[in-house]
């Protein structure tokens, strides 16, 4: 691992070129980058926040609280990350998180969820910071851990069609614009769907929407209480999706495009916003992986050296969105349930097979893959813990039993 977070392997950049004048560096391709990163975010991936809200029964005021503590931790963290690194960092909440929190959350009183979510976030920073992120990620077999994040964005793919008999013409027809959108202009096919999903809605079932408060949000400070079931059931699961489904795709991408970022800055600086926030209903703030791509890519700039400006764009709209977050919980709160699932499931559906291609592509294990995808796609809950948790479980014993051994702690670096 390198400390220098600037400078691309092939760009040979010394710390004069690094401190480029930033006047200098910002853009118009670069500024549109981080408005399309936004505008994908608070698309598809709200819709899963809004619907684990639903699930945890929160009312408005604690639902737009937890809007803003994301949207708040993710614009400043990633705005003051990628100025000091000069690198495109986003951060977001995870999505696969939000995904978890709808089939768990309902199952606990909200102070102990603030509990697991506090504890999550104190262990995402002791892992980043220290350096043990390498050994979680080695610790437990890669295709169990993309079995378990498959298992629960199972039930969003398939509430695309179980919406169907509800309303057809607005399911199929937000469905079929995805489809075309992803063939034509694939970086805005969750937005395509939800514009026209929006305008079928308004054609069809109707739209019964009602902006909330105009003013700035006003967060709401919950303290946290804890309890085993929501430490197992919720933190565990959350800091294994954090870490392994969110960051570590979040580097996976920086690197792709030729960066070479320092996991235990970008992780610990990510943990101690959500430690911070985690009492105002944060369940994580992380680094991004697909709009991560947005602002990274050629798109954002030609200069790789020039992109950081989409990061700190994208931070900026961040906490400008962030900050009237309770007109958007009024918008969205207002669309018809289809309208929702479909949208959800869209918006999940690349991650959900990339999940089951990594689950199942290696031969070896792939039993354990398997009982950990079925365990936790069950929806079971056994002690008050929910399915995410019992599908590691039996993913890991599967593995024991037909490997003949338990995973070893390793050290990755």
């Amino acid at each position: 691992m390198t400390d220098d977070l600037t400078v691309r392997p092939e760009s040979g950049a010394g710390e004069g070129e690094r401190r480029r004048s930033l006047r200098r560096d910002v853009s118009g391709p670069a500024l549109l980058a981080g408005l399309v990163c936004v505008a994908v975010s608070f698309s598809g991936p709200l819709v899963v926040v809004l619907a684990a809200a639903a699930a945890g029964r929160l009312d408005a005021a604690h639902t737009a609280s937890w809007i803003w503590a994301v949207a708040i931790g993710s614009g400043i963290s990633g705005f003051a990350l990628s100025w000091w690194t000069r690198t495109p960092v986003v951060t977001a909440w995870s999505t696969p998180g939000a995904a978890l929190l709808v089939t768990s959350l309902g199952h606990y009183p909200y102070r102990e969820a603030v509990g697991a979510f506090l504890v999550s976030a104190v262990a995402v920073t002791l892992f980043g910071v220290t350096g043990w992120f390498g050994r979680l990620i080695a610790a437990v077999p890669e295709g169990i851990v993309h079995a378990m994040l498959a298992g629960i964005l199972f039930s969003f793919g398939a509430g695309i069609f179980g919406a169907v008999r509800g309303a057809p013409v607005l399911v199929l027809g937000s469905f079929v614009a995805f489809l075309l959108a992803k063939r034509l202009a694939p970086r805005y096919a969750v937005v395509i769907a939800l514009v026209v999903g929006g305008v079928l809605a308004a054609l069809t079932v109707g739209l019964r929407l009602h902006p909330g408060s105009g003013g700035p949000t006003v967060p709401v400070l919950t303290a946290p209480a804890f309890s085993w079931p929501a430490l197992v059931g919720l933190a565990l699961p959350l800091t294994i999706v954090s870490l392994a489904s969110q960051n570590a795709p979040g580097l996976g991408v920086m690197r792709a495009f030729g960066y070479r970022p320092d996991d235990r800055l970008l992780i610990g600086v990510t943990g101690g916003a959500s430690v911070l926030l985690a009492p105002f209903g944060s369940p994580g703030v992380n680094l991004a992986a697909i709009t991560a791509a947005i602002c990274s890519g050629p798109e954002a700039h030609p200069d790789p050296r020039r992109r950081y400006v989409a990061g700190m764009s994208s931070g900026a709209l961040y906490v400008l969105v962030g900050s009237f977050s309770g007109v958007l919980v009024g918008l969205f709160t207002g669309l018809p349930r289809e309208l929702i699932a479909v949208i959800a499931g869209v918006a999940l559906l690349a991650s959900l097979q990339n999940s089951l291609a990594a689950a199942l592509a290696p031969e070896p294990g792939r039993d354990a893959a398997v009982v950990t995808l079925l365990a936790a796609a069950s929806g079971t809950t056994l002690f008050g813990i929910g399915s995410a948790f019992w599908g590691l479980v039996f993913g890991l014993a599967t593995h024991a039993v037909t490997s003949g051994r338990l995973p070893r702690l390793g050290l990755r670096r």
